[in-house]
């Protein structure tokens, strides 16, 4: 129990310290995460669309691959990542490995799949209800595809923190492509497992309750905007 309460002590003395360095870790964290999260939504959404409203051939196979890809390991995902954007690789010339835009991209990797596969699930239950009225007024399937989006934006805010909390819990594949350089890619899960291998449990404990709370406050506050919204267009 004593570890416990120097974990928690731990966690206090770092979120008033203003430590720099922790504060920059917390931001590379955040902005990382929310820049994958933003890309990984727009890119996911809509795709799911496109495959929830469209009728064409490989659908089915379309559905189960995207269903596949929400548990596609994260270091197989960093190792493809890395290979692509090595010197060797046909990324390599842009010099991106190592560096918050190479945990970006693994991230978007990631997360896309997730965002896409649980967006086409919304817009197709969605598409049931609202097809026939869609297709009195002419709508054509891309158009259909944005009105849905549009109007189903709540219930998606659900699938991008699910997004958000992959990204956030992400270890293995920025790690691979981040390289965990401190100052430059080193971010709170990296953090703590690189304390946890240390055997320094208080501080990695104590940044895993940062990270919760991060967590929490995001999800409260997206939840906070998604009832106020919801009550004020009824």
């Amino acid at each position: 129990m004593n570890w416990i309460a120097a974990s928690l002590a731990d966690a206090a003395r770092l979120a008033f310290s203003l430590d720099p360095r922790l504060y920059a870790i917390i931001g590379l964290s955040l902005a990382v995460s929310l820049a994958s999260v933003t890309f990984a939504s727009i890119a996911g959404g809509l795709i799911g669309a496109a495959v929830a409203v469209g009728r064409f051939p490989g659908r089915r196979v379309l559905i189960v691959l995207l269903n596949a890809a929400m548990g596609l390991p994260p270091v197989v995902v960093g190792l493809v990542v890395y290979l692509m954007l090595s010197r060797a690789g046909p990324l390599g010339a842009a010099g991106l490995l190592f560096t918050p835009q190479a945990m970006v991209i693994a991230q978007f990797v990631l997360i896309t799949p997730l965002i896409a596969a649980l967006t086409r699930q919304v817009i197709e239950d969605a598409w049931r209800e609202y097809e026939e009225q869609l297709r009195s007024l002419g709508a054509r399937a891309w158009q259909a595809a944005l009105t849905l989006l549009w109007d189903t934006r709540f219930s998606l805010l659900t699938v991008v923190l699910a997004g958000l909390g992959r990204a956030m819990a992400e270890v293995g594949a920025v790690m691979i492509v981040g390289g965990n350089i401190d100052g430059v890619t080193r971010v709170m899960t990296t953090t703590i497992a690189l304390e946890t291998s240390k055997g320094d449990l208080p501080l990695a404990v104590g940044l895993g309750v940062i990270l919760v709370l991060i967590v929490l406050l995001l999800n409260a506050a997206a939840y906070g905007v998604r009832e106020w919204a919801v009550r004020r267009h009824g």
